[in-house]
């Protein structure tokens, strides 16, 4: 006769996720002046994120960092002046930031701190991010969110990326 406490228990529930927010994948959600680096310690279902580094850039607003009026050109005829577009110094701040952001992974996926990684930004910090991410970063890119979570608490931010995540599951990433 067969041993009980040998028989497997009885499974009530078995569930396949379609998400990529798996046990040891890591997070970076950011927008132009924050940068949050999160790693998943629970599972795609339930997922838990604990915070590994916190960047952030000062980053005022235009007015507060330019210091004059736009200039003006004079035309050929002489009687014709156009206005010379202001420069666009938040903007230019934010790009810098990307780039910061791309050097901090690269060092961390240099170092082999992560295999996977998702990234949740606003889709034009993701479209200033992705030219500057080095091979070996976009090598571990699983999944990108197009949202602007960084002023979400961190459960929060866990839920509404699994959520996207599953929501678009099969979909071309955008």
């Amino acid at each position: 006769m067969a041993d009980p406490s040998m028989t497997p228990a009885q499974v009530s529930k078995v569930s396949k996720t379609l998400s990529p927010l798996t046990n040891g994948t890591w997070v970076l959600v950011a927008d132009g002046e924050k940068a949050l680096l999160l790693e998943n310690i629970g599972d795609a279902e339930r997922p838990v994120l604990e915070l590994r580094r916190e960047d952030f850039q000062d980053n005022p607003k235009n007015r507060d960092q330019g210091s004059a009026k736009p200039g003006r050109r004079g035309g050929s005829s002489g009687a014709v002046r156009s206005a010379i577009e202001e420069t666009d110094w938040h903007r230019i701040t934010e790009t810098r930031f990307a780039a910061d952001l791309a050097d901090i992974l690269f060092k961390r996926a240099n170092r082999h701190r992560f295999k996977r990684l998702i990234v949740a930004a606003g889709p034009r910090l993701l479209g200033d991010l992705r030219p500057k991410l080095h091979q070996e970063v976009s090598d571990c890119i699983v999944a990108e969110v197009p949202l602007t979570l960084t002023n979400h608490p961190v459960d929060e931010m866990a839920r509404r990326i699994a959520d996207h995540l599953t929501q678009n599951a099969g979909l071309p990433d955008a």
